[in-house]
């Protein structure tokens, strides 16, 4: 009897104490997503003992977003600050002797430079001392010298008032492409590459001409750098960037340029194998798919010739390869089916395997050795950096946990279901705090851009903003999305709203059909081409009592020329004014007067990836109809938006519209 007593005593204490525990969590707020921190940039120091990254975080008060660089030690501990609050500093690099970590800082209104630490202590000093500033940093093998990306310099002023430099001047344009978003429209001013010796005056420029040089890598013995570069005679109206190898000694400013690949279309991303004898690299060989095309992996002699494609039968998104230390694997990154991992493959093509995987989604990581250090999100938890290592997973940062650990979580759930040809779909249905599958929620159908994207299990700010406040999420993958294969993908090609508008309207009818979301009060909306999708949505169905489409298009020969697509378009869709049937038969616009339900339209006034006159089009038609809508104006913003305050008044503005018209 007292065993009993004393473990039903213990029972009810700890009934009672994870009781206190939940009822301690609260349901997530637009506040805590505004507090939440971004983890990036792993870097692993030569000795394999710390891992550099950087951190960003918004400060409301100041109306800005602030990126510092930590360290932390590989096998776990406490993070220590490396740059000071007070100004953003990024791009961090280990020096190869292990003592000093660079970044990029501008200070005190000055243009971008380098900067390096010493590890054991100490102030930052600046390292380069570049007029129109650095864009790319890399350390040569034995750490004498810097590879530096630097845009071309500007031109003399136009007068000699100095006190006028900083006022408009024109905009002088001759390319064919001409304009893009956050930079604006483009002159001839170009990034190319330098050698920098620190303590010399000057850099040596080691590649010129009209064209751009970036993703630039040293090869191992420090003589050659490796490089992409769309050197073709027409480099706007192609995509033919190649990978190039200049030497890193060269005073004659790219004389000794060799080309490794003569694809036709895009390769990118090299990375030395350890011998300095062959690159991976990312390919596109399917030109005519354009973005809809599956990247894959190839290897190639450093001195040219034929490629070997590496897992062509996987059929699914390669990206960012790396050689092991021993160059018997490359190592990369793999999308496949709602995740995102960490794939390896002999060079040979020969023994591929999933390293890091699971329900996971990763972007980016870093490699020494045997340790891998990648950035890693679950569903409910956002990206920090993991080590993994001996085949165990180990958290390093966790930055957003004294947040995270606080809140209520949703469930989530992967899902699987027929669209209306038969086709299998998949994606990611988020249940709301608390519940209850005998209830029927609210549900907000909320589309991914792209549309060559996917969504993985990730922490997702939307979703789980929605979760807190009572509606179901669906999060869907429709042809077009990436992660199951190219023909999933180029199925919308010139046929945008059809095979996808049947996807995830299939979604929408799978979790009705499942018992716990109500029919009568759905949502619609996302971003970018998930705002294109909801406007294919809300013109073909009336299902719908509330809609939010931010940064979407409507007609699109309005976008010929004012967006920075032209080529694409060319590509897709024909010269507007040959085949305008193919422009106009997939415009939204042409079918606006469809639109009954109230619509929330959304974008930033300097957007140039989707300008703001997609918006404006729509909201003046739904206007002139008598219907339900509103039209919010970002200024300044562009595709992505930047200031807090904004990104704050777009999650109210969204929640608040849903609220009133779903909820």
């Amino acid at each position: 009897m007292r065993l009993f007593r004393n473990t039903f005593i213990y029972f009810l204490a700890l009934t009672s104490f994870l009781a206190a525990s939940q009822e301690s969590k609260r349901p997530l707020t637009i506040d805590d997503l505004l507090s939440l921190k971004t983890v990036r940039n792993p870097k692993i120091s030569p000795d394999g003992q710390w891992v550099a990254f950087t951190v960003s975080e918004i400060d409301m008060e100041k109306d800005k977003s602030e990126t510092r660089i930590w360290m932390i030690p590989a096998k776990g501990g406490e993070a220590i600050p490396m740059t000071a609050k007070g100004y953003s500093a990024g791009a961090p690099k280990w020096s190869p002797d292990n003592k000093y970590l660079s970044f990029q800082a501008s200070k005190d209104g000055g243009k971008t430079q380098v900067w390096t630490l010493n590890r054991l202590g100490g102030e930052a000093q600046q390292l380069t001392n570049i007029k129109q500033g650095v864009s790319g940093h890399e350390w040569s093998p034995d750490g004498r010298r810097l590879l530096l990306s630097i845009r071309d310099p500007r031109p003399e002023e136009l007068t000699k008032d100095k006190s006028d430099d900083k006022k408009a001047k024109p905009f002088v344009i001759d390319r064919l492409q001409f304009k893009r978003d956050y930079a604006g429209y483009l002159n001839r001013l170009r990034t190319h590459l330098y050698v920098y010796t620190p303590g010399d005056t000057a850099a040596i420029q080691i590649t010129s001409g009209d064209f751009d040089d970036n993703s630039p890598a040293w090869s191992p013995d420090g003589k050659s750098v490796a490089f992409v570069s769309n050197r073709s005679d027409n480099p706007d109206g192609n995509s033919n960037n190649d990978i190039w190898v200049v030497s890193a000694d060269n005073t004659d400013k790219g004389q000794t340029l060799r080309q490794i690949t003569t694809n036709e279309n895009s390769d990118s991303s090299p990375a030395w194998s350890p011998d300095g004898n062959s690159i991976a690299y990312v390919t596109v060989t399917d030109g005519d798919a354009m973005w809809y095309a599956t990247n894959k992996l190839a290897v190639i002699s450093a001195t040219g010739g034929q490629p070997t494609l590496l897992a062509e039968e996987m059929d699914r998104n390669m990206s960012n390869p790396r050689f092991s230390n021993d160059g018997k694997s490359i190592f990369f990154e793999l999308e496949e089916s709602g995740t995102g991992i960490i794939a390896a493959i002999s060079p040979s093509g020969r023994n591929f395997r999933r390293v890091v995987s699971g329900d996971i989604s990763i972007r980016g990581y870093d490699m020494r050795g045997s340790l891998i250090v990648p950035l890693l999100g679950k569903s409910n938890q956002p990206h920090e950096l993991f080590a993994f290592q001996n085949g165990q997973l180990n958290k390093l940062t966790s930055v957003n946990d004294d947040l995270i650990n606080n809140l209520e979580k949703p469930t989530v759930e992967k899902i699987n279901f027929k669209s209306a040809d038969g086709a299998d779909i998949e994606g990611f249905v988020v249940k709301p705090i608390g519940f209850d599958p005998n209830m029927k929620y609210p549900a907000i159908l909320w589309n991914h851009g792209g549309p060559v994207s996917q969504y993985e299990f990730y922490f997702h700010t939307f979703a789980q903003l929605y979760a807190a406040n009572g509606y179901v999420t669906l999060l869907i993958n429709p042809r077009g999305s990436s992660g199951y294969g190219q023909a999933f993908s180029e199925i919308l090609f010139a046929d945008w709203g059809n095979k996808d508008f049947q996807d995830v309207i299939a979604g929408v009818d799978h979790v009705i059909n499942a018992g716990y979301v109500d029919g009568d009060r759905l949502g619609v909306g996302g971003w970018s081409y998930g705002g294109i999708l909801t406007n294919y949505v809300i013109t073909q169905s009336n299902r719908f009592k509330g809609a939010m489409s931010g940064a979407s298009e409507a007609l699109y020969r309005t976008n010929y020329g004012h967006d920075h697509y032209q080529r694409y378009w060319e590509q897709e869709l024909g010269l507007p004014w040959e085949n305008a049937e193919a422009w106009e038969r997939i415009s939204p616009f042409n079918k606006v007067a469809n639109i009954t339900t109230p619509t929330l339209w959304m974008g930033g006034g300097s957007d140039w990836n989707v300008p703001i006159i997609n918006s404006e089009q729509m909201y003046q038609a739904m206007k002139r109809l008598g219907r339900e809508t509103q039209l919010v104006v970002y200024p300044g913003e562009h595709h992505g938006f930047r200031r807090p305050s904004f990104i704050k008044d777009r999650y109210e503005r969204v929640l608040g519209w849903f609220d009133k018209y779903v909820k």
